[in-house]
């Protein structure tokens, strides 16, 4: 099933709504999630950028990482984890995150590896982006913070680690919502050319590829983002300070690194761990996502996506994929924060 879901450019958040927003430390014990299905409350209207930070930060060791995460909600509340992409960050969710507190929601929101104030714990760990290493820091922080199962979702890199984990642990995940659907990968499908407009969508993949690429990152990397964000999402009109608040994460020592083994490693031009060999190997048959999913598209999406209906019978639990209208583009939760957060609730209703 598609819906179409018109989220207008500027919502402005009435009195009462923005007092339940804002007021959420309050009202944890009261408003709590249901995982079972129902119709519930819709979530209030809000305007993109009601909210431009995180009141705090945590730490926590995970694996290979000590990853920084922000919390929201109380402790004892069911857990969404939300995941961000490149070249973005935790303030993905800024909006998304006290709009599913305050319906009674655990909101964990970890720097990915290479991001903010995630950092690694041995100098000796390979600076390693392939797909299922970033998969596996979820499971391990996931592990770390004592959280059995989760609602997952997330956009860009977040979208294809969500994918992951439910496909792979199904158990971990008890819903997930994901931008531009099905984003699982295969490193010899994705040695196949592609025809040349496809190709051209992918320009800072092959940019990547050379060293003259990691040198421009490394060296011009906000001007970078900030190009990808005008290209990705053409009609958002980001202020400098929505950019400058996203852009201070990818001061990360790793980020490059990062950010360049994981565009390499996709076209087979970069070597993986070892220790990951199995997991590729599962994820290269694109096994099919079991558990309840949403898929959401923005109707002003300018990054390179797959089509809906490509990755439809990839999800064999309860599914449903909504267009969000009104120029939304790649960064769907900072755009359309309501959106998203609606599409959560739902979720863990199917």
């Amino acid at each position: 099933m598609t819906k179409e879901i018109n989220q207008p450019r500027r919502r402005f958040m009435g009195v009462a709504a923005l007092t339940v927003a804002a007021a959420h430390i309050s009202t944890f014990g009261a408003a709590r999630a249901q995982s079972t299905s129902g119709e519930g409350s819709d979530v209030p209207a809000i305007t993109p950028g009601t909210n431009t930070f995180f009141a705090s930060l945590s730490q926590i060791n995970a694996g290979v990482l000590n990853i920084g995460y922000a919390e929201v909600g109380a402790g004892d509340a069911p857990v969404v984890i939300l995941l961000h992409g490149w070249p973005y960050d935790i303030h993905t969710y800024v909006d998304v995150a006290p709009l599913l507190a305050a319906a009674g929601y655990r909101v964990i929101v970890p720097y990915l590896r290479g991001y903010g104030t995630t950092r690694f714990l041995s100098a000796d760990t390979p600076r390693n982006g392939q797909q299922s290493a970033i998969a596996a820091d979820v499971i391990a922080l996931m592990d770390a913070l004592k959280i059995e199962n989760a609602v997952i979702a997330g956009c860009d890199w977040g979208a294809r680690t969500a994918n992951i984990i439910a496909a792979l642990w199904p158990k971990r995940c008890r819903a997930m919502v994901s931008v531009s659907g099905y984003l699982i990968g295969s490193r010899e499908v994705n040695k196949m050319p592609l025809p040349p407009k496809a190709e051209l969508a992918w320009w800072y993949q092959f940019y990547f590829a050379t060293e003259r690429g990691r040198a421009g990152y490394e060296q011009y990397r906000n001007e970078f983002a900030r190009l990808i964000w005008q290209l990705a999402s053409p009609k958002w009109n980001f202020d400098d300070a929505t950019f400058n608040r996203s852009a201070a994460a990818f001061e990360n020592p790793d980020h490059v690194d990062i950010t360049i083994h994981n565009y390499r490693w996709r076209i087979g031009l970069a070597d993986g761990e070892r220790k990951y060999d199995d997991l590729e190997e599962r994820l290269a048959g694109f096994p099919v996502i079991g558990v309840p999913t949403i898929t959401l598209e923005g109707d002003a999406n300018g990054a390179p996506h797959p089509e809906p209906k490509a990755y439809a019978k990839k999800f064999s639990g309860k599914y449903e994929h909504r267009l969000i209208t009104g120029g939304i583009g790649h960064n769907l939760p900072q755009e359309a924060p309501q959106a998203f957060a609606q599409a959560v609730l739902d979720v863990d209703r199917f």
